[in-house]
């Protein structure tokens, strides 16, 4: 087959326009196009006034029109090549595999991933999850939401399926991909249930409750080859021997035998950060993000990117993507922009406050919600004070993500309020005293407050003149932006883990044999399809160690990157 990318067409064009097209661009007649299939369709709007559509197209010629002869007229042509293999080739799949059986901690997307993956090449894995299962997680949120009642270990961060399944669902990513693993990732869900349009548009989503049903199948898939699925099981120590793992030791007392360990914790796992931290489990302090969410009508948001097209169906609600360099040095963007969505209360640990963004598939909620966040370096958070470019405490994050979160949580006023502002009282350095026509969406409720008192801000001073100052600058990108009446609810601490757990090229920790730390918890990813991604290529790795394959080709690969953020 034969690949066109960047073919454009106008965003209204008649649905049989596009055979026509790739027969002018491949210079072809009608007779000698078999049939093309579009592999992807995106949108170019920076022109509201003629907003485009962008297509990737698989071509199929008919019998007898010589490929080689096509592709040699437009070997010149970057946008027309061969089509690659997209398809997912296993590293090995064994027959009745009777050896030790690996052992996933964390089932969000990177956990089930490598779960899928392991227990699909043959190798019963058994998934240890401290969280409950999907369905009745999703209770237990409802409860903290609707009744202010915390269940600290079943939450919005731990449970079947991760932070993941409460979020907007994106499923496109900005990691290199050459071997197309996204494909798999979104091959899967497909089959999950979820709607095949997501293997085709250029940012694909799903939503909470699709993404519910879509994780029971799956976690359905891997028990039936062969894998094991425990909930409510917490490792609460790791069995080192002469380096190597040799086991997991679980809340209950029980103890599982293992040469080879997943840890596909999510980033607020923060006691099994602190427990593998007091195994001498090599890891370090990491950058990571604080701020507010965001909320604006979703309607300004639509107008400002799509303008006349606002509504268009092909186009759906409208998303932006924001940077600003603040004068005092520090980087303020937008981050996780939920079209249509909520804010959401996210914490996993009593009184305190932590928020982040959801939507569903329809994606029609009447706000738009973003982070606006800043960004830190460990030198920002270190709590011994040093200034001497000595190593920061890996631990030093955790414990200043917790002093913001507990700070919003006396903001609100308790009962897991949440602090907020209007935007224009922000800028202002004022007090809100009723909100507008901008209804916050988070659950239990805004308390409006001063988030900017002297000693007892919301924010360290750095991030809120950032924030004050990227505000207005963001409206110069979107009209509207700094609506007044426009709302911050604090705060958002848990952008990324504040660590990474450093792993080799083999995709093992440095220093304990057979722990392969994996997905956004220990620092190598961003979002569900990173996260996914990582989880496959840690359970290729895993699998070529334990069936002894050192020439694997992914060994040869890039184990020790940082997944890409969306």
């Amino acid at each position: 087959m034969i690949r066109i990318t960047e073919l454009r067409l106008p965003l209204n064009h008649a649905e049989d326009a596009l055979r026509p097209a790739v027969l002018a661009r491949l210079k072809l007649s009608d007779t000698e196009l078999a049939a093309f299939h579009v592999f992807r369709r995106g949108y170019d709007a920076r022109k509201r006034s003629d907003i485009q559509l962008v297509y990737t197209l698989d071509c199929t010629l008919a019998d007898g029109v010589d490929e080689a002869a096509v592709l040699a007229r437009f070997a010149g042509d970057h946008q027309i090549r061969p089509t690659p293999d997209t398809g997912y080739h296993f590293l090995a799949q064994v027959g009745e595999y009777t050896g030790p059986r690996p052992v996933v901690v964390g089932f969000g997307p990177c956990g089930l991933f490598a779960a899928l993956i392991l227990a699909q090449m043959g190798l019963k894995p058994i998934v240890l999850e401290r969280g409950k299962a999907v369905r009745e997680r999703t209770q237990d949120t409802w409860g903290l939401w609707r009744e202010q009642k915390l269940h600290p270990e079943s939450n919005v961060q731990f449970g079947e399926g991760g932070a993941g399944t409460f979020s907007d669902g994106k499923l496109y990513s900005q990691i290199s991909d050459p071997r197309h693993l996204t494909r798999k990732v979104l091959t899967e869900f497909v089959k999950a249930g979820a709607p095949e349009e997501i293997l085709f548009v250029s940012k694909p989503h799903i939503g909470t409750f699709r993404l519910v049903s879509m994780i029971i199948k799956m976690r359905a898939d891997i028990e039936a080859l062969g894998g094991e699925i425990r909930f409510q099981q917490k490792m609460t120590d790791l069995l080192i021997e002469d380096g190597a793992v040799r086991g997991v030791q679980l809340e209950s007392g029980e103890q599982i035998s293992t040469t080879h360990v997943v840890i596909a914790l999510g980033h607020s796992a923060r006691d099994t950060f602190t427990m593998l931290h007091a195994r001498g489990v090599q890891m370090e302090a990491k950058p990571f993000s604080i701020g507010y969410r965001i909320e604006h009508p979703q309607s300004l948001i639509d107008a400002a990117r799509f303008g006349a097209h606002a509504g268009n169906e092909i186009l759906g609600a409208a998303d932006y993507k924001l940077v600003h360099h603040a004068k005092n040095g520090r980087s303020v963007y937008s981050f996780c922009m939920c079209p249509g969505g909520t804010v959401v209360a996210a914490t996993s640990e009593p009184d305190r406050v932590v928020t982040n963004g959801m939507s569903q598939y329809s994606r029609n909620e009447r706000n738009a919600n973003a982070g606006i966040v800043v960004g830190l370096t460990p030198e920002d958070y270190r709590q011994d004070g040093k200034r001497d470019g000595s190593p920061v405490n890996p631990l030093d994050g955790m414990a200043f993500q917790r002093l913001w979160e507990s700070r919003a949580y006396e903001l609100g006023g308790g009962g897991y309020l949440a602090p907020g502002s209007l935007v224009g009282d922000f800028v202002k350095r004022q007090v809100s005293q009723a909100f507008g026509d901008v209804a916050p969406s988070y659950k239990p409720g805004v308390t409006l407050t001063d988030l900017q008192q002297k000693g007892r801000g919301s924010l360290p001073s750095y991030a809120l003149e950032a924030i004050r100052e990227a505000l207005p600058a963001f409206a110069r990108q979107i009209r509207g932006f700094d609506r007044p009446d426009a709302v911050l609810t604090g705060v958002e601490t848990r952008t990324s883990s504040p660590l990474r757990i450093n792993r080799g090229r083999d995709y093992q920790s440095l220093n304990v044999r057979g722990l392969f730390p994996a997905g956004e918890g220990a620092g190598y990813a961003g979002g569900i399809m990173s996260a996914g991604v990582d989880g496959i290529e840690v359970a290729e790795a895993l699998a070529a160690d334990l069936l002894g394959m050192p020439d694997a080709p992914v060994l040869q690969g890039k184990g020790a990157k940082a997944g890409g953020q969306v």
